[in-house]
């Protein structure tokens, strides 16, 4: 049984891992020591270890067959100038594995769409070149293109470009409660989006087909502009709709961080996941995922 190890444990590690259990040995990269109690008892051994502390890597090497890369970048790299273009995380962990006796087999990447930048609301597919606008995107990019070079030593790395996640517990609810502005219709931009129990899907079916070098954007159906969908989330949870704003205004009112979100348009086209990953999308449309939402949100409650 193949060695597999889980590098960021957050809500999407702890999605995909019952997808693994009984098919790999399993372990998980965690910098906090309360985490692992979590792994162990849900059958993953807990490697104590952290992406910005390269020393304490040397725990990671040739350790696993197989890496599902599941970790942000950093906020920044204070190190360089360019710092802020750079993912030392993804740096640290490649020398780390560079050093075994051999490398692994096979690496899952989880990207974001915002390497694409703003696509003024076309529909792109994989071979739309890269044009990040945003200094967290210039990262994950950057995270990108050494995996890409990783992966010709030999290694199977697949990458999963992945847009606004969202579940039961990933909802805008506290933005709609403080009845934050969006753009109004003429203004308004694509957002694009994954469920999360999907994107857990995806992760499990590129660890089986994913292509090597192979990127694939992880998204679903939807073509859906922004201000719908938060009208689509406060119309099934009861909420207000919130205040439309022209751009213009949106500059005057709103974060610098909101306003970039704003600021990039484009609708994701999903076939080689479909096709090549050969993934059945559980919720293909961002309403369909929203309502399953709600009624989870409600057992929860009940």
């Amino acid at each position: 049984m193949q060695k597999l190890l889980i590098v960021g444990c957050g809500d999407i590690a702890r999605r995909i891992l019952p997808r693994l259990l009984g098919r790999y040995h399993l372990f998980a990269l965690v910098r906090d020591p309360h985490q692992c109690a979590f792994w162990r008892d849900n059958g993953a051994r807990p490697v104590l270890a952290d992406l910005d502390r390269p020393d304490s890597l040397q725990r990671i090497v040739g350790l696993a067959d197989i890496i599902v890369h599941l970790a942000p970048p950093p906020a920044a790299d204070s190190s360089s100038v360019t710092g802020h273009h750079r993912d030392t995380r993804t740096r640290w962990l490649l020398a780390a594995l560079a050093r075994g006796r051999s490398l692994p087999q096979r690496i899952v990447y989880i990207s974001t769409t915002g390497v694409y930048g703003d696509c003024a609301g076309a529909l792109i597919d994989e071979t739309r070149p890269p044009r990040p606008a945003t200094a967290r995107a210039c990262r994950r990019l950057d995270a990108e293109r050494q995996l890409r070079t990783f992966g010709r030593r030999g290694v199977v790395v697949s990458i999963l470009r992945v847009p606004g996640i969202y579940a039961a517990d990933r909802l805008p609810l506290d933005r709609l409660r403080k009845g934050t502005p969006a753009l109004r219709a003429a203004d308004d931009v694509y957002s694009n989006h994954i469920h999360a129990d999907d994107l857990a899907i995806m992760t499990c079916a590129a660890l089986r087909y994913g292509r090597s070098n192979r990127t694939y954007n992880a998204s679903d159906d939807s073509r859906i502009r922004m201000a719908d969908y938060f009208d689509l989330v406060a119309d099934r949870f009861g909420l207000p709709r919130v205040p439309r704003l022209s751009r213009h205004e949106a500059e005057e009112q709103l974060s610098p961080l909101q306003l970039s979100f704003m600021s990039e348009s484009r609708r994701l086209l999903n076939q080689r996941v479909k096709k090549e990953l050969r993934v059945r999308l559980r919720y293909s449309q961002v309403d369909d995922g929203i309502a399953a939402a709600l009624t989870e949100r409600k057992n929860g409650c009940s």
